[in-house]
């Protein structure tokens, strides 16, 4: 299997954090020297392994940010 190249070129924010440290995050990515893509998924603290996540290109990004903007979220 190919080894995956990846580096976060903007850390953009923390989601969460679960009891063993490993933290959900939002970032800038670059899988394989392509250019960066926004990224959600989980990090262990040394951000040298992840859980599976998903990534997003401009547009995709802002259409998830207007769906997220038109959910009630109230309790």
């Amino acid at each position: 299997m190919a080894e995956i190249k990846f580096e976060i070129t903007d850390r953009l924010g923390e989601i969460s954090e679960s009891p063993r440290g490993w933290k959900k995050e939002i970032n800038m990515v670059s899988w394989n020297n392509y250019p960066a893509k926004y990224d959600i998924r989980e990090w262990d603290p040394d951000h040298e392994k992840m859980g599976k996540g998903v990534t997003f290109n401009k547009d995709e990004i802002r259409k998830l940010r207007d769906i997220l903007n038109q959910l009630n979220l109230e309790d």
